[in-house]
């Protein structure tokens, strides 16, 4: 697919600018003057604060105790430090800010690695070295994230950093080269993509921030054809793994780092090349992944989610409304232009890359002039998910396997919200250490099944990797119900002594929702259920805060546990406790009726 888009390469790339340069005044005289206000309160608070100390000792705390939070909040803090700056700079032009740039600069250009001690490795689930060598640089997320965001402050603010002095723009130049043009044309990392190896979010999301970094330091024309051919090369292997139906299966959260990272490449090569991505625009798989975060939206802050995305995520940008402008959506366009117009930070002020700011204050988004049709079903058969809504209830039911990248071995799983607000929760998962990603994963309490909405058998959970799956999954939609089934036996080792499991999950519209289990097998099954709202237990009913209630036949006593949630990253989407229903089969069927 975009290989083939190598043929339609110009013998001379056009010039690319990853938004208004410093020296055009009009432009960022036209910032609405609310969101100036923003940026400069940010970059005016930035001065006053001290750039963060990065030790030896801060980069070895993860091989040491597991902790990355640490050292990221270090790390990261310099880099969104020097975002305020620069969007304070451009949009005010009076160089109060610069001499605070520069320092900035200059010091994440003498950082000894910019990749991220988590992600300090040469292979694929290898080796993370304690400390970064200077000799070898990793290319991972953030140091092409890095390398972007100093190409980007180096195009739109190059005449006064000239100013200042020359050295600092060559500086730019040569980190760049050494960290990220060098090994990237040099070396061959996982994330690039090799035959029918799995990619993830990662192919996307560098090889956008490598093609930034190229084009926007203008560099020969000689490298950027050899930088884009690879470009090309990788984005061919992110886009294979995805169904035509265009489902990211590492959830919401990790669409805006997949499919609208695959939307910036594409943004980049199309300026560059004219024309070379016309033919992809159109592609019905890359629409159904630009509206896929659409469909994936409950109501207000809420969205449906599973493996490492969160309930609660950030109100959509101007990447989703370009998307959508660029693949024919006007439901995706108008969907981002409302939710972003809901967003009390128009600004990004959490965003690390620049280029995504910069196209924020910049760019016109036009809000529709009456509200969309609302959220219907939805499905996504390539990766086992099915949505179904009315007017009260918004249910999504999850097979799939347990292989998946950031799975949570959760096939079978049901997440249900009634009149917007969460009835039967995902957890979702907690900061991420260096547990998260290791043979320790499914350890973790928020990666087993028994702390989903499933059953299990004496203590036995569902296991991890493909070949633990849903099998004979079917969907049928109508106007009056969905019914959607599945056996999920077989996403559990034979410890579970369990020859079939089948679940019928039904949506009857404007009546509630049916959970029928049938099960055969010989341990003791108990049905976990997760809330967010204290459960409360009458007779054959539990009734779930003031939302409504479920109504059990074939169950047994049903115990209910306590979940304190202090981490920081669940706090996003939970409050400080959680609830887990442990319901016991009695016999060979578990109905719930929900309403």
């Amino acid at each position: 697919m975009f290989r083939e888009a190598a043929a339609r390469l110009p013998s001379v790339f056009s010039g690319f600018l990853p938004g208004a340069p410093f020296d055009d005044r009009s432009a960022w005289r036209n910032v609405a003057d609310e969101l100036k206000a923003h940026v400069l309160k940010d970059a005016e608070a930035a001065t006053c604060r001290s750039w963060s100390v990065i030790r030896a000792l801060d980069y070895r705390q993860f091989s040491i105790t597991g902790n990355r939070a640490d050292f990221e909040a270090a790390y990261f803090s310099r880099r969104r430090m020097l975002n305020d700056l620069v969007l304070g700079e451009l949009v005010e032009g009076e160089g109060r800010f610069l001499s605070s740039i520069v320092d900035g600069v200059m010091l994440i250009c003498e950082e000894s690695g910019w990749q991220l001690p988590a992600h300090n490795s040469y292979e694929r689930g290898g080796m993370r070295h304690p400390l970064p060598d200077v000799t070898r640089p990793v290319i991972d997320l953030f140091a092409a994230e890095t390398g972007a965001l100093l190409a980007t402050v180096a195009a739109l603010l190059g005449g006064p950093l000239h100013q200042v002095s020359p050295v600092i723009r060559s500086r730019i130049e040569h980190e760049i080269h050494v960290r990220i043009l060098a090994p990237y044309l040099g070396t061959h990392f996982w994330w690039m993509g090799n035959g029918a190896e799995r990619m993830n979010n990662w192919t996307a999301w560098i090889t956008q921030n490598v093609l930034l970094a190229t084009f926007s330091l203008d560099t020969d024309d000689e490298m950027k054809r050899r930088v884009v051919e690879k470009a090309l090369g990788s984005l061919d292997c992110f886009i294979k793994d995805y169904a035509e139906d265009g489902a990211c299966e590492e959830g919401v959260v990790y669409y805006r780092h997949a499919a609208l990272c695959l939307f910036g490449s594409m943004t980049i090569l199309d300026t560059v090349a004219p024309g070379s991505m016309a033919a992809l625009w159109t592609e019905p798989k890359i629409r159904n992944m630009a509206e896929y975060i659409l469909h994936m939206h409950v109501d207000g802050r809420y969205y449906f989610n599973f493996a490492d995305s969160a309930a609660v995520i950030d109100p959509c940008s101007v990447r989703e409304y370009l998307f959508g402008k660029a693949v024919g959506s006007e439901a995706l366009a108008a969907f981002a232009a409302r939710d972003r117009a809901t967003g009390t930070a128009p600004h990004l002020p959490e965003e690390w890359n620049l280029w995504y700011r910069v196209q924020e204050l910049l760019t016109d988004v036009r809000l529709p002039d009456a509200a969309g049709p609302p959220a219907g079903d939805a499905s996504y058969p390539g990766i086992g998910l099915y949505i179904a809504r009315d007017a009260r209830f918004a249910l999504a039911v999850k097979g799939g396997n347990n292989g998946e990248s950031h799975n949570h071995n959760d096939v079978g799983s049901i997440t249900l919200y009634k009149d917007g607000q969460p009835f039967l929760i995902d957890v979702g998962v907690e900061t991420y250490t260096a547990k998260t990603f290791s043979i320790r994963r499914y350890e973790i309490w928020t990666m087993q099944s028994a702390f989903h909405n499933l059953p299990t058998f004496g203590e036995v959970m569902q296991s991890e990797g493909a070949a633990f799956a849903a099998r004979d999954m079917r969907a049928v939609f109508s106007p009056e119900a969905a019914e959607i089934s599945l056996d999920i036996a077989a996403a559990y080792p034979e410890a579970a002594r369990l020859r079939t499991y089948r679940r019928t999950v039904s949506l009857r519209r404007g009546h509630g929702v049916e959970i029928i289990d049938d099960h055969d097998g010989d341990l003791p099954a108990i049905l976990s259920l997760m809330t967010c709202e204290e459960p409360v237990v009458r007779g054959g009913s539990i009734h779930v805060g003031e939302l409504g209630r479920i109504e059990i036949e074939g169950g047994g006593d049903i115990e209910i546990e306590t979940i304190e949630i202090d981490d920081a990253r669940l706090r996003i989407s939970w409050p400080s406790k959680i609830y887990r229903l442990r319901i016991p089969l009695v016999g060979k069927q578990l109905k719930l009726q929900i309403v």
